[in-house]
Formats: structure tokens, C-alpha cells, sequence
């Protein structure tokens, strides 16, 4: 059983194509590809995290569509962080948890990591090695050395595990403010 982790899919948002430069030539593609992205990677015994912003547009209402994707989203386990475009119908579709902010423990030493929509300057146990996963800024910003980005955009399309992030986040720098919230 492994964690996957994504943010920020927008399935169904035409305009998003457009927004971050995203490579597709209109939502059916776009959506077939993150989801043959999903099922490629997330295994049967997984759990997937997305971290906010699932459905965006006039789709985000369209319960059957809304439905149909969720449907295809591989994994044993499916959690939701909710996001600032995560609307009712996708709050109602048969996730496992839906949270604003979780910490959940991953890694190889199971340090206690915060999820959450939004990037932060801190959290629990950020002194003692936990990371944050975060979505929100698209290709804005991939974080920071213990805050990173795992959207979509800044991960060409695929769902990441822990590795994956640690090892973005060993090459990140360290957050400009790190020292003003959290001095030695």
C-alpha cells in the first residue's frame, strides 16, 4: 500500500488550459490523460490524496460528470483536501475523507506531513522534518525545501509518492521567511 498524491486537477476546465499553458487541446484530453496518469501509477491497494481543486468550471455542477471521473479514480482509498474550487457535488462523491487539513504519516521515518490546499510557512512538526503538501498556485511555485507543490502543473500530469517529494524538496531552497517563523 502506497500514498499518492496530486492537487489541482480541474477536471472538466477549459479555461485552465489556457491559465497554466497546459498542454492539451481541449478537457477530453486533458482529463484522459490525467486520469491514464492516475491509473498507470496508483495501484489497487493505494490510497490517492487530492490535494483540492478536483472539478473546476460549468462542469463542477455536472453531477454525472463529475460521477463518470471520479469513477475511473484508481486506488483503494480516495481523500479529497478541499480546495478553494471544490464544490458541493464534489464534496458528495464518495470519498473517504474529506478535509480541509490533514496530517498523515508517510515517509520512510512516518513523520507526521500536513496537507493542505494552501502553501504554509509552517506547521506541526515542521521542526522535526515533516513536509507540507500543497496545490493552490499551480506552475506559480513549486515550494520551498519542506513545502511543496504536488499539482498537476508542476509535475507533468502524474500523481507523486513521498520519494518523489522528498527529493523535489531536497533541491528547492529554503523559504525566505523559514528563520523569521521558525528561529533556531
Amino acid at each position: 500500500m502506497a500514498h499518492w498524491y496530486t492537487a489541482d486537477t480541474h477536471f472538466g476546465h477549459e479555461n485552465i488550459i489556457t491559465f497554466c499553458n497546459r498542454p492539451f487541446a481541449n478537457t477530453d484530453d486533458m482529463d484522459a490523460t490525467m486520469l491514464k496518469n492516475l491509473a498507470d501509477r496508483v495501484g489497487p491497494d493505494d490510497d490517492l490524496w487530492i490535494i483540492g481543486d478536483f472539478a473546476f468550471g460549468r462542469k463542477a455542477k455536472d453531477v454525472p460528470f463529475l460521477n463518470e471521473v471520479f469513477n475511473q479514480l484508481p486506488g483503494a482509498r480516495k481523500h479529497l483536501i478541499t480546495g478553494n474550487h471544490d464544490f458541493q457535488p464534489t464534496l458528495e462523491l464518495g470519498w473517504d475523507t474529506v478535509s480541509p487539513f490533514i496530517e498523515l504519516r508517510d515517509g520512510p521515518q512516518k513523520q507526521l506531513n500536513t496537507l493542505c490546499h494552501y502553501p504554509m510557512i509552517t506547521w506541526n512538526h515542521a521542526r522535526r522534518g515533516a513536509l507540507q503538501f500543497f496545490g493552490h498556485v499551480h506552475d506559480n511555485w513549486k515550494g520551498s525545501s519542506n513545502s511543496i507543490n504536488v499539482g498537476v502543473d508542476v509535475w507533468d500530469f502524474m500523481p507523486v509518492r513521498y520519494d518523489d517529494i522528498a527529493l523535489r524538496a531536497a533541491s528547492l531552497p529554503i523559504n525566505a521567511h523559514w528563520n523569521e517563523v521558525e528561529p533556531s
